[in-house]
């Protein structure tokens, strides 16, 4: 998929010299907005906090808005976005985004080794904790990888992408998430033939196991590293920044308009990992989600009150039926309302132009997303992110995934084909 790459002296990437910002009446406007949606957020995170959650999610609601605004923050500032990041990789030929997902799995799995280290001191395959995203791998496992990186890229981002660009105004998000409650349903009407024929008995290896912490940390960091170093073939330098003086435009450029670097995004990422993990659950965006949409077809008798695998053993996204809303649904609606926040003062809130076709790519693209997280037990953020992070080789299985057809997908031009004129060619 990447055939014959440039070597990282061959070429650079030239930056456009920096636009005078100024201060016009619409960004008095949006910086009010902003601020507005930021109090409204902190407000709630209090609300939540002195009564307990009672009734809303429990005692950790307010901490997981809180993480959901802070994950909100990165993904729009830092570009945090797996369908930007595989796009500028196999389209661009560049891999500096890359770099925010490696770094983030790092810290990640280091305070993901001490916790599990104070929980299960001598870690072996009968004690693998279940409140960690470590799935079976299986030939399912992979399918459904390869479902949700196609997905990804017909309908311009992963689940997670799509909660954060629509504040933007990435109109598309909105049927493509309308496609992921779609395919989690043909994903759990789908389930027991899936669980019975490739799931049930299939080995969750986890890396600990065996080996203790220490050794699972250098085996998975030395991974890490390696990749990272066979990326620096496609990290070009960056050609034109010049001098800058430091003062208030600066740094509003800088906070608001300028994308975040790499590896300061992926630390925050992993940080944040470690306290939704410590304190509540590991990072993922489809609990909630899946949660509503299996209540809702158990309640309408399309679905059985028990589903085998789901309701006895397997850890991951696709959460139990609930009739209310979970800390979950908190840490989405933190990174909605937070990116919000992020993009206005930069400028970045533009409505995409939508057509009946590219709506309905983002649609088909969405039951992809939410048929390949259902089967495989979460998405980028719960199964990729969080997996590997916990040291679960389903972590790495279903993002190996991601990344053939992510790549294949993206080599065959299908974003631009699916949405006409919103992506155009790379020069």
């Amino acid at each position: 998929m990447l055939e014959n790459p440039p070597q990282k002296t061959s070429r650079t990437v030239a930056v456009k010299a920096d636009r005078e910002l100024g201060w016009t009446r619409g960004d008095t406007i949006r910086t009010s907005i902003s601020v507005t949606v930021a109090a409204v957020l902190l407000g709630l995170a209090w609300y939540l906090s002195t009564t307990d959650g009672e009734g809303l999610g429990g005692s950790n609601a307010a901490l997981m808005l809180l993480v959901g605004a802070g994950l909100g923050i990165l993904f729009e500032r830092g570009r945090y976005c797996f369908f930007c990041v595989f796009r500028d990789l196999f389209e661009k030929k560049d891999s500096r985004g890359m770099y925010a997902i490696l770094v983030s799995i790092a810290v990640g799995m280091i305070g993901y080794a001490v916790i599990f280290s104070t929980r299960i001191p001598t870690p072996t395959g009968e004690n693998t904790p279940t409140d960690a995203h470590i799935a079976p791998v299986s030939i399912a496992l992979v399918i459904a990888g390869l479902a949700f990186g196609l997905g990804m890229v017909i309908s311009g981002g992963c689940i997670a992408g799509h909660l954060y660009r629509l504040p933007e105004g990435h109109l598309r998000s909105i049927p493509a998430l309308g496609g992921v409650v779609i395919g989690f349903g043909l994903g759990f009407l789908s389930w027991d033939f899936m669980y019975s024929s490739f799931i049930l008995g299939a080995p969750v290896p986890w890396l600990p196991a065996g080996n203790g912490y220490g050794m699972a940390v250098l085996i998975q960091l030395g991974a890490l590293v390696g990749l990272g170093l066979w990326l620096l073939r496609w990290n070009p330098p960056v050609a034109g920044r010049g001098d800058r003086v430091v003062d208030a435009t600066e740094v509003r450029r800088l906070l608001f308009f300028k994308r975040w670097p790499a590896l300061i995004t992926g630390t925050a990422v992993g940080l944040l990992a470690i306290l939704a993990y410590y304190k509540d659950q590991p990072l993922g965006v489809t609990s909630q989600i899946s949660s509503l949409t299996r209540t809702g077809m158990t309640e309408a008798s399309w679905l059985p009150h028990f589903m085998p695998g789901l309701d006895e053993r397997l850890a991951g996204c696709v959460a139990m039926v609930v009739h209310t809303i979970t800390t979950n649904g908190w840490l989405i609606l933190g990174i909605v309302l937070a990116s919000l926040a992020a993009a206005l003062p930069g400028r970045r809130v533009q409505l995409e132009k939508t057509t009946a076709y590219n709506s309905a790519t983002a649609l088909a693209g969405g039951i992809l997303l939410g048929w390949g997280a259902m089967i495989g037990l979460g998405c980028t953020i719960g199964v990729l992110l969080s997996g590997t992070q916990a040291f679960a080789l389903s972590g790495w299985v279903f993002g190996s995934a991601i990344v053939v057809a992510a790549g294949l997908g993206f080599r065959f031009g299908l974003h631009r084909k699916a949405a006409p004129g919103v992506f155009p060619p790379s020069p």
